[in-house]
């Protein structure tokens, strides 16, 4: 489902495991192309993640399906295979290189939550993803950001003016509890777009998750 246009200005990115993908991410990128004006939206699941996870990671075919179904109804987002199908683990400065590539006249910028936003330091090459994008963090009400330390401020200093916020009501929403739900047998309904809720029902996935 990768969009061939090339006359986007402004492109936002917006990684992840997407296990499941789910509303919070869905406002998210909506909220951060209103109000940065964003041409367009790619959602980019993660092939294979080089940070370590606490669960098994549900394959890479079935985590871009549910993405597909996802923001299938919405003409400003699509989703891209350029994790997916590269060999080896996937890190945000190979992928920020593959869009910057397809779309060199365009100005991206990089969605992700404020969690990630402070492991940034720990990210492979973060001096050159810096330099070629800018960053959206996205908080939920009443996360403080900027008042969680100095550890934000660290990171502020490396990424200087190229990083804005954005406060998401749904991202109180949480794939780590979408999988907790299922497991026990609990309603995700309205927690994901139907299609996907009808895609993790029919496949069984998570029933074994805790």
């Amino acid at each position: 489902m990768d969009n061939n246009k090339k006359g986007y200005k402004t492109l936002g990115i917006m990684g992840g495991t997407f296990d499941p993908i789910h509303y919070g991410h869905l406002v998210t990128a909506e909220a951060a192309r209103d109000i940065f004006n964003l041409d367009s939206v790619v959602f980019v699941p993660s092939g294979r993640p080089p940070h370590k996870k606490d669960y098994r990671v549900t394959d890479a075919e079935s985590r871009y399906l549910m993405t597909v179904l996802a923001v299938v109804g919405n003409p400003h987002f699509y989703v891209s295979r350029v994790e997916i199908d590269r060999e080896g683990q996937s890190y945000s400065i190979d992928t920020i290189d593959a869009f910057q590539k397809k779309y060199p006249s365009t100005e991206l910028y990089f969605i992700t939550g404020a969690d990630a936003i402070l492991e940034i330091l720990t990210w492979r090459k973060v001096d050159e993803i810096v330099r070629k994008c800018f960053f959206i963090a996205a908080t939920r009400p009443g996360y403080d950001l900027k008042g969680l330390s100095a550890e934000f401020q660290r990171v502020a200093e490396v990424l200087c003016d190229r990083i804005h916020t954005i406060e998401v009501p749904a991202l109180a929403i949480s794939s780590t509890d979408i999988r907790r739900r299922v497991a026990d047998g609990e309603s995700i309904k309205y927690l994901v777009p139907e299609s996907v809720e009808q895609h993790i029902y029919k496949n069984d996935l998570y029933t074994g998750a805790r």
